[in-house]
């Protein structure tokens, strides 16, 4: 297995950066993985936001990982909590709403609490790309 290099750290050696995709639903999961490797980012899963914890405190990724985008409503530890969690304990690392269901006061809230975009299902495969891009260019100017 090939050790990954940030882009943080490493410049463009790597491709564009590693998210977590966090969805309770596997279609979902897949397509969006499908879509942000198609666009050169190394794409990690969670099923919930207990496993996205699990996977954030995971061997590097605790450094190594870009972006987050997060689905709200999902068992066990829902969007908001997991995110309240990135917040608290990875702040340098931008968050994106991924949800099937749209509401005005919590996209307001949100972004308000510094999540980078609020995305609608079924999310255009640009508009995810965009939203993610402008993630990496968050965290980039976080670190300097």
């Amino acid at each position: 297995m090939t050790a990954y290099k940030s882009d943080l750290f490493f410049g463009s050696l790597t491709g564009n950066g590693r998210v977590l995709v966090v969805d309770d639903e596997p279609d979902i999961r897949r397509v969006v993985r499908l879509m942000l490797e198609k666009a050169g980012y190394e794409v990690l899963e969670a099923e919930d936001g207990q496993a996205a914890i699990e996977v954030i405190n995971t061997g590097e990724n605790r450094l190594m990982l870009d972006a987050v985008v997060c689905d709200m409503r999902m068992p066990k530890i829902n969007g908001v909590e997991a995110m309240a969690y990135f917040r608290d304990h990875f702040p340098h690392v931008p968050l994106v709403v991924l949800t099937g269901f749209p509401d005005t006061e919590m996209a307001v809230s949100s972004m308000r609490h510094g999540v980078v975009d609020y995305l609608v299902k079924p999310v255009d495969g640009e508009r995810l790309k965009s939203a993610v891009g402008l993630a990496m260019k968050r965290r980039e100017t976080a670190w300097r």
